[in-house]
């Protein structure tokens, strides 16, 4: 979607959106239009919206209000946003090819009126590569969005935040494409295609390199497919030199078929997303990397397909991790740790972390816990948790922190290994969690987010349509603004 800026409405105008805040209209509009939201209980609730149609010198013209909430409450810049997301949801395939959105007189700062933008461009994204059949009224009309009456500022403003909507774009993407377009190699490409040009270095490395560093835990996963594993590193430099990196560290589990502990027929198809958290990492990056953020960041990948095969990882097999830890693998479905493991190591003895984020679509537990309103949050440090929190607070994404103890750690003991893949039944985000943790060197400050309900969505939301929503790529940028001052 095109946004342009201009100081007056283009002469063909035909249809035109207004913000409201809450209890309020905007003013001067047509007696009709006022008397009519007024008819309609329109209150300026965040993300209401209300449409009517005037004579404009001869012409109909479709005039849209979007509620924007209270002006005062802290979630202002998720309210407009979910203002820009009702405009979008509602005229994306209206067959309106373009949309005038007025900010005459709302009284927003030009980061607020980016807010209403970035929201407008989120909920426009769909995946429709392959929809060969779709009627004309499925299809998206809506190609240009010109704003009138901003507050200065806003263009600047709303690059930045253009830069975030690429970010988590590219993050819906990976997540939504199927396994057989994002495989390992296939998403190593797709990045590379990506970050060309952009400053950000690039890492890779391939089953031989893993091997030769002793990744038997990552390895093991991808034993049974056709599918060669790989490492992404994507680095970029833009503090001052020495100083050390953040880390951002994502499980990219391809395809998760359960390998030999095979996961049921149903809704196996949705294991495509199983690489939501490696999606949300090279999203971050790609925003970070855009707009220059100030900051030495590093994120890293671990991209492995698990499949059933003779040569398979067997339940009861003991693999070595590049840590020189030994762990049992009880379940080949508990294969998101084991990737994370080797990932973890590497990245603190090859970029020597500051602080490090993982994210993974590790658990169902996790679902069963928070369901698809938060992502779960364990960490070792409390700071970097509540800095955690309230970037994904700041900007929608949203997780609730649960504990780590020795108690839980205990439970993933194994009799003949340093330890086991899995856990009793109970505690199981736990227990993965704890299980992350004993990879971690030095008691180098980190965080687990387990973000399984998260990435994907069964129905449209707010700022997302249905499907893959971005989650983690916001909140990643947001705690790199917050934390880093970048």
């Amino acid at each position: 979607m095109q946004v342009n800026f201009s100081d007056t409405q283009p002469s063909d105008t035909s249809l035109v959106a207004h913000i409201a805040d809450k209890g309020k209209t905007p003013e001067g509009l047509e007696k009709s239009l006022s008397e009519g939201a007024k008819a309609a209980r329109f209150k300026g609730n965040a993300g209401q919206l209300f449409e009517g149609f005037v004579d404009r010198n001869g012409t109909v013209t479709r005039v849209a209000i979007a509620g924007a909430g209270a002006a005062d409450a802290d979630a202002r810049p998720i309210n407009l946003e979910k203002a820009g997301a009702a405009l979008a949801a509602k005229y994306l395939t209206s067959g309106e090819t373009s949309l005038v959105l007025d900010l005459s007189d709302t009284g927003l700062d030009a980061a607020h009126a980016a807010s209403v933008l970035l929201g407008l461009r989120l909920r426009s994204w769909r995946h429709d590569l392959y929809r060969t059949k779709l009627k004309d009224e499925q299809k998206i009309s809506l190609e240009t969005v010109t704003v009138v009456g901003a507050p200065d500022g806003t263009e600047a403003a709303w690059e930045d935040a253009a830069a975030v909507a690429e970010g988590v774009e590219f993050t819906r993407h990976l997540v939504a494409e199927p396994a057989n377009k994002v495989y390992p190699v296939s998403f190593v490409e797709k990045c590379q295609e990506k970050f060309a040009g952009t400053g950000a270095e690039l890492i890779v490395l391939d089953d031989d390199q893993m091997e030769a560093l002793g990744m038997g835990s990552l390895l093991g996963v991808g034993l049974g497919s056709e599918q060669p594993s790989r490492i992404l590193a994507i680095k970029w430099n833009g503090g001052a030199d020495g100083d050390a990196p953040i880390a951002f560290v994502g499980k990219g589990v391809t395809f998760d078929t359960g390998g030999i502990s095979l996961k049921p027929g149903p809704g196996m198809g949705d294991m495509k997303w199983d690489m939501g958290g490696s999606g949300a990492v090279v999203g971050a990056m790609l925003t970070l990397v855009k707009r220059k953020a100030k900051a030495n960041i590093v994120g890293v990948v671990g991209l492995v397909e698990n499949m059933p095969d003779g040569k398979a990882q067997r339940p009861g097999d003991v693999v070595t991790s590049m840590s020189g830890q030994t762990i049992e693998v009880l379940n080949t479905d508990a294969e998101g740790r084991l990737v994370l493991a080797d990932a973890l190591t590497w990245t603190q003895r090859e970029f020597k972390p500051k602080r490090i984020v993982d994210l993974a679509t590790l658990t169902g537990a996790m679902i069963i816990a928070l369901g698809n309103e938060h992502g779960g949050l364990f960490s070792n440090d409390d700071s970097l948790a509540d800095d955690l929190l309230a970037a994904g607070s700041a900007v929608g994404d949203k997780l609730w922190r649960f504990p780590l103890s020795a108690g839980y750690d205990k439970l993933i003991n194994s009799p003949i290994a340093d330890m086991q893949n899995i856990g009793p039944r109970g505690a199981g985000s736990i227990t993965a969690a704890q299980f992350l943790k004993r990879f971690i060197e030095d008691d180098t400050p980190w965080a687990h987010l387990d973000i399984a309900g998260m990435v994907w969505a069964d129905k449209a939301g707010q700022t997302w349509d249905k499907g893959a929503t971005g989650y983690g790529a916001r909140l990643l940028d947001r705690f790199v603004r917050d934390t880093a001052g970048a």
